[in-house]
């Protein structure tokens, strides 16, 4: 079969680009990392801060530990906070997000407070009645906001505790419930910005922005659900992971969808590099940390 001229090159200019986006990716992996979850930019140190699961996601055995490695993919300190060390409780960390002198890590039933730089745990907030704490971002006013995903331990693997809900946890540990939903279809990633909270979800694979009032404004879906880590980006788009689709996609403010990376088995909770202009990638089923140029 005689391909025609236009059909022809842009078969080659899909495999052009397949092969850039490949030799982008640099892959840092047999370094230590233990079910890496989430990557967190920690910019006034310039390293990459990884929390590692190291077991189950649901067992509260504090074997969790964050990695501090450096850009270059070289370990500064495997574990720079561990849950083993005794004055120190880290089960099973999620989420990471900076704000302020403050590292905050979303663990099962508890944010986590540990001071930046020193690493050392300030306070550990429990939120009654839930069961996955897992995206969190930070607040611009203090504190952060986190997601419960609804999970619980079954036969097989996870189901549905119906705890699904979005919590805001202040800087002096106080929280409340801004939304508690079961039906919000287990959320994830989560961002916050000028006054909008927009969250992806692992179950129905959706996008959802939400104001202060409540209301939900829903955004165009991906091709596939299990999404995970979200960024929001200086062009107003959003980057988010999928399981599903083993992607990363970006979102345009037109609505459009595009594939940043493919061939990502199980990528969790994003991170950006601001200063080289890098999403960070953790692998949690590979043990491994990656990361891609962000090019629009």
């Amino acid at each position: 079969m005689k391909l025609s001229t236009p059909l022809l090159a842009s078969i080659l200019a899909f495999i052009a680009s397949s092969l850039t986006l490949a030799a982008d990716r640099i892959t840092i992996g047999s370094v230590g990392l233990a079910t890496p979850e989430s990557v967190e930019y920690y910019a006034d140190k310039d390293v990459y801060l990884v929390g590692n699961i190291n077991g189950s996601p649901l067992d509260k055995d504090d074997n969790g530990f964050i990695s501090m490695v450096s850009p270059n993919g070289k370990v500064v300190d495997l574990k720079w906070i561990d849950g083993s060390d005794a004055d120190t409780r880290l089960d099973a960390p999620k989420g990471l997000a900076i704000n302020g002198n403050i590292l905050y890590v979303a663990d099962l039933d508890q944010v986590h407070f540990f001071q930046l730089p020193s690493g050392d745990q300030i306070r550990s907030v429990r939120i009654p009645g839930s069961t996955f704490l897992n995206g969190i971002t930070p607040n611009p006013v203090g504190g952060v906001f986190v997601t419960d995903s609804g999970l619980a331990a079954g036969e097989g693997g996870f189901v549905p505790s119906g705890t699904d809900a979005v919590y805001e946890v202040t800087a002096s540990g106080k929280y409340r419930a801004l939304i508690k939903d079961p039906d919000m279809g287990r959320p994830n990633g989560i961002v916050h910005s000028a006054g909008i909270t927009t969250i992806v979800t692992m179950g129905s694979g959706e996008v959802s922005s939400y104001t202060a009032s409540g209301k939900v404004s829903p955004l165009p879906k991906p091709a596939a659900a299990g999404l995970d880590g979200l960024l929001l980006m200086h062009d107003g788009s959003f980057v988010m992971s999928s399981w599903k689709s083993q992607s990363i996609y970006r979102l345009d403010a037109n609505g459009s969808y595009k594939i940043l990376a493919e061939d990502l088995e199980a990528p969790a909770d994003l991170g950006f590099d601001t200063k080289r202009n890098l999403i960070l990638v953790p692998l949690f089923k590979k043990n491994q940390l990656v990361t891609l140029p962000y090019r629009p």
